[in-house]
């Protein structure tokens, strides 16, 4: 599957749920710069209310998309600061 998004760094996290694919997402934003995009694939579907509900609350992170393709989703997470 290609993106549109111009991807920095991709994050497996199939397999794990709640609260793990947050936990690894919020640790692999950290590692990044500004500007950089970090895909999440995970087959956990809470994963799409979890990781929007994070990017909301949480300063310098943007979640440009979420795709659902039968059980595999994928976030797209921008660090802005």
């Amino acid at each position: 599957m290609s993106s549109e998004y111009e991807t920095t760094e991709t994050l497996d996290v199939k397999g794990l749920s709640c609260p793990m694919p947050i936990v690894k997402t919020k640790q692999a934003i950290d590692d990044l710069e500004a500007g950089d995009v970090l895909e999440v694939v995970s087959t956990d579907s809470g994963s799409m209310s979890d990781i929007q509900g994070w990017a909301e609350g949480t300063d310098g992170v943007d979640l440009l998309d979420q795709v659902e393709d039968d059980d595999l989703y994928t976030h797209y997470v921008k660090k802005t600061a």
